[in-house]
């Protein structure tokens, strides 16, 4: 058993170029605990109030980046290295240096935070907004409190800003999901467990509050109270990789307890999306950014890893500028300007992505031009349908011949059991930018001697084909390795689409994932389905050339974010041969976001 609480907190106001505080502590207003964090700040705020950055998150605020990541941290921009950098957090060296504190909470149950380990959970994020408002009462705030970090630590904006704590002023969620059941845990309603056992064994248990060893391991510091037993180590958490595999759907309390109203959301907010995050982040993103209350809001696309481009000297200017603006009042780029004037901020900024500059070379897609827009999905989309057709073609004609193209269930990475429909060689360039519908009519046949199968997992993926030598282009994913443009999953038993949801549109259908919602697939029985695609971005040049697969499994692009759980995906449900329905009579087309060009 640990020992009684502590209070180790200690403050160095010599070591550093900031003042270091070491082991605040936040106690909770629920009356469940507290929170530790560590304060960095200049040595000026002690006299003069300076506004925070907040990161609340299960990666260790004592774990240095080098030791989270060494291969990540060697490529940082060195302006963003100090002795205390954190992986996806923003540097307390470069913010202090520029007018900021910086508060980094070890989320309640991981680091030096007593409780009970359940990330995203209702639980965690109120003792979120509790951090937040003990940030904007000390003496050495301003009061205004802003909101900066990558993935998770964009993920867990959404949600406690949700909550409007007091004193927060701005949020900056760089490439996090905002809907933890579409975005993150299951895909068209079909497991994304691969990643989920990733992340949860590698960065999150590990730094669970009493787990022995973490200083021997050089993953932060032991446990202030001392170690706990792995009986109350399993006590003390909800295991991820358990319960998004015991629960299903929406409403399972596990899921519904995590869900939070995103109109509820009021702060000036920059959502930054990446092209290449088409397995974790983009949708939440940009959906976050459609849906958010905000009055002031702003969405930035950007491409590359996750990891680098936070630091990059360009991006870093722009969360500046926007913190600046709405924490210091010092409005450089017209992010305060009402609408309409000609100084404002655009409220979105696109990169395009043209020409195969190849993938994981910043350098290169700075080759990338930027664009700016007045609103997302852009009002001048024209939505025009790619009919496929039974020679595997990908057309805006209608189709004329019948046929039933077949391709086995339960396709894997490393046996990928998949149709691909190819356009014709476009005669001009073409922009595509937005939200793309795959509508595809599709049933399944039991293999001989086989189970009669009950389910039919959809997974899609649009590609690129240079107009040189016919070869794929590939972009840049999450972890640096190359992917197609986008991909999408539905899974055909979670087929209803709630067309009187506030959030439904065409070019994006909503589902409710209930388990009220789940609709019989019977063998040999052709269903009509809406398939969302992620949004995306390609300038086709003249002689490109677009492929659309329809795969029953992951495909090249997956990377770690696999859905090849034998519970969710079993050959007892699933497995057979699917067909796709071709010809009159039934539909199959995918509807692209075509750009005309702006009129000058």
């Amino acid at each position: 058993m640990p020992n009684q609480v502590k209070d180790l907190h200690t403050v160095d106001e010599t070591s550093f170029p900031y003042i270091f505080e070491q082991n605040a502590t936040v106690t909770l207003k629920s009356g469940t605990g507290l929170v530790r964090c560590n304060v960095y700040r200049p040595k000026t705020s002690t006299a003069t109030p300076v506004p925070v950055l907040v990161t609340y998150g299960p990666y260790g605020k004592d774990i240095h980046y080098k030791d989270f990541h060494p291969k990540s941290f060697s490529e940082v921009n060195p302006a963003h290295k100090s002795d205390h950098s954190a992986w996806e957090t923003p540097d307390p060296g470069f913010w202090t240096a520029h007018g900021y504190a910086v508060v980094r909470a070890d989320e309640r149950g991981l680091g030096q935070s007593p409780g009970v380990l359940d990330t995203m959970s209702r639980g965690t994020s109120e003792a979120f907004v509790d951090v937040v408002e003990w940030a904007a009462e000390q003496p050495w705030s301003t009061g205004k409190v802003g909101l900066l970090g990558i993935s998770y630590y964009a993920g867990s904006q959404w949600r406690v800003a949700a909550r409007q704590p007091k004193g927060l002023a701005a949020m900056v969620p760089w490439e996090g999901m905002s809907d933890y059941y579409r975005d993150r845990c299951r895909h068209g309603g079909i497991l994304s467990n691969s990643f989920i056992k990733f992340w949860w064994n590698r960065q999150v248990i590990t730094n669970q509050y009493g787990r022995p060893g973490r200083q021997a391991r050089n993953w932060g510091p032991d446990t202030i109270e001392g170690d706990l037993s792995e009986d109350e180590l399993a006590a003390n958490r909800q295991d991820q990789t358990i319960d998004n595999v015991a629960n299903q759907f929406r409403d399972d309390v596990y899921y519904a307890s995590k869900e939070y109203d995103m109109a509820d959301i009021q702060v000036p907010m920059l959502s930054v999306g990446n092209w290449g995050g088409i397995l974790l982040h983009l949708r939440g993103n940009v959906e976050g950014y459609t849906h958010a209350g905000s009055e002031r809001k702003f969405l930035r696309m950007i491409t590359g890893r996750h990891d680098l481009p936070f630091y990059y000297d360009e991006e870093v200017a722009v969360q500046r500028s926007f913190l600046d603006a709405f924490l210091k009042g010092e409005d450089r780029d017209g992010w305060t300007a009402a609408k309409g004037d000609p100084k404002a901020a655009p409220p979105v900024s696109l990169v395009l992505r043209k020409g195969d500059v190849g993938f994981n070379d910043a350098e290169k897609e700075r080759a990338y031009a930027r664009r700016d827009e007045q609103e997302w999905p852009l009002a001048r989309t024209q939505y025009t349908n790619f009919h496929l057709t039974p020679e595997l073609g990908l057309t805006t004609s209608s189709v004329t011949s019948k046929a039933k193209l077949g391709y086995k269930a339960l396709g894997t990475i490393d046996d990928p059991q998949l149709l691909q429909f190819t356009t014709a060689p476009f005669e001009q360039e073409t922009e595509i930018t937005g939200h793309i519908v795959a509508r595809l009519t599709v049933s399944v046949s039991p293999d001989p001697a086989g189970p009669t199968p009950s389910d039919i997992d959809l997974f899609v993926t649009l590609r690129y084909l240079s107009p040189d030598s016919n070869k794929e282009v590939f972009y840049t994913g999450t972890a640096g390795d190359p992917v197609p443009l986008t991909k999408g999953w539905l899974r055909v038993s979670q087929r209803k689409v709630d067309k009187a949801h506030p959030k439904h549109r065409d070019y994006l259908p909503h589902r409710n994932y209930t388990s009220r919602d789940v609709q019989p697939v019977i063998q040999g029985e052709p269903y009509t389905v809406d398939v969302e695609v992620w949004p995306t971005n390609v300038v086709v040049e003249q002689g490109g050339r677009l492929v659309f697969e329809v795969s029953s499994g992951d495909t090249q692009g997956s990377g770690i974010f696999l859905h090849n759980d034998p519970k969710d995906r079993s050959a007892e449900k699933l497995q057979g041969t699917n067909h796709l329905h071709l010809g009159p009579g039934f539909e199959n087309y995918v509807t692209l976001p075509i750009i005309p060009a702006k009129e000058e």
